[in-house]
C-alpha cells in the first residue's frame, strides 16, 4: 500500500469538531474501507499556528503546507497537520495511506 498528500477543510466552533466533520464528510465520500489517501485515515492531528500573512495570502499558505507536509508531516500513519483558516474553518492537511 502506498501513500499521497492531502487537504481536507473542516468546519466547526473548535478545531477538534472540525476534524470530527472532515473524516466524516470523507468516509462519506470514500467509504470506511481503510487506504482512502484522505483524511478519513487520520487518528488525530497537531494544530500549527501560522501568521495572519501566511493565512491572508494563498501562495504563502500553499507554500507553508508543503513545507509542513513535507516535514513535519511525512508519516502516513502519523497525526494530520491542522492550521486555521478563519473562525470556524480548519484545514487539515498531510500525507495518508492508500
Amino acid at each position: 500500500m502506498g501513500a499521497t498528500t492531502f487537504g481536507a477543510v473542516g468546519r466547526g466552533a473548535t478545531a477538534q469538531e472540525a476534524f470530527r466533520n472532515a473524516r466524516e464528510e470523507a468516509q462519506w465520500e470514500h467509504g470506511h474501507g481503510g487506504y482512502s489517501g484522505t483524511v478519513a485515515e487520520k487518528s488525530s492531528f497537531t494544530y500549527v499556528e501560522i501568521t495572519d500573512e501566511v493565512r491572508g495570502d494563498r501562495r504563502l499558505l500553499n507554500e507553508k503546507i508543503d513545507e509542513l507536509t513535507d516535514n513535519q508531516f511525512s508519516d502516513k500513519w502519523g497525526p494530520a497537520g491542522c492550521v486555521k483558516l478563519r473562525e470556524g474553518e480548519y484545514l487539515f492537511f498531510g500525507w495518508a495511506s492508500e
